[in-house]
């Protein structure tokens, strides 16, 4: 709460009670946003990912699906989020190895012509689609680790563009 009362987040009342912020006033504009994140593994997992012998099915392209349904669900997964009609949601993988072993990192872009943004949707389609990476490599290796989900662009809306 500021010195007069006033929350400064969005999504609280003068009282701290949670509230959804009322978009009904704002203009409709096309948003983007970007994120990325990465989940981290042993090199045989990453080799058995690439080679297609993953028991459960080709993981990047289930990841790829589920990333694109963890967009879609966001309203339905954080509580305060609005529901958007998505215009697109683009998701891009990339891997490869390093010292500390095999990676692969996921960049989702998603982009709706609305009142309020869509920063929250690139994040949960990242966080979904690294997750069920996990879901059908952890048989094999349990020790993997998801790192690095974060907002790396936003543009469109009444504050205007942002970059990492």
């Amino acid at each position: 709460m500021t010195a007069k009362g006033k929350s400064q987040l969005s999504h609280t009342d003068d009282e701290g009670n949670a509230r959804m912020v009322d978009v009904g006033d704002k203009a409709v504009t096309d948003r983007r946003a970007v994120a990325e994140g990465m989940i981290r593994m042993q090199v045989s997992t990453l080799r058995l990912i690439i080679d297609g012998e993953v028991q459960k099915g080709d993981v990047l392209a289930v990841a790829r699906l589920a990333a694109i349904q963890g967009a879609k669900q966001t309203s339905n997964l954080i509580p305060l989020c609005h529901p958007l009609p998505l215009d697109n949601v683009a998701v891009e993988m990339e891997e490869g190895e390093d010292d500390d072993g095999g990676w692969v990192r996921m960049s989702v872009t998603t982009r709706v012509t609305a009142r309020t943004g869509v920063e929250m949707e690139a994040l949960s389609a990242v966080s979904v689609g690294l997750l069920t990476i996990y879901d059908m490599c952890k048989a094999v290796d349990r020790g993997m680790e998801i790192c690095g989900v974060r907002l790396l662009e936003k543009s469109g809306g009444r504050s205007g563009d942002w970059t990492r």
